[in-house]
């Protein structure tokens, strides 16, 4: 506490994400500053995995990735 300063800059997507990236990329870089045990404790927090979910694209043939088109019978 009160030993590092770090300046962020960061583009895109919205503001839970964007702090997560930023606490993912703080966590990753200290780890090599800081013991083994306190690498295992920020890995059980979670701090050191990554959020590997993408937006899904969109699919021919529906209004969207998930969502059809309203089925009508005539």
């Amino acid at each position: 506490m009160d030993k590092i300063d770090v300046e962020v800059t960061i583009a895109n997507g919205g503001p839970t994400g964007q702090s997560g990236a930023i606490r993912w990329g703080i966590s990753w870089g200290l780890r090599s500053f800081v013991d083994k045990s306190m690498v295992e404790r920020m890995r059980v927090a979670g701090l050191l995995t990554r959020d590997w979910r993408r937006r899904e694209r969109k699919k021919f043939g529906q209004e969207g990735a998930r969502r059809k088109f309203t089925w009508n019978k005539r």
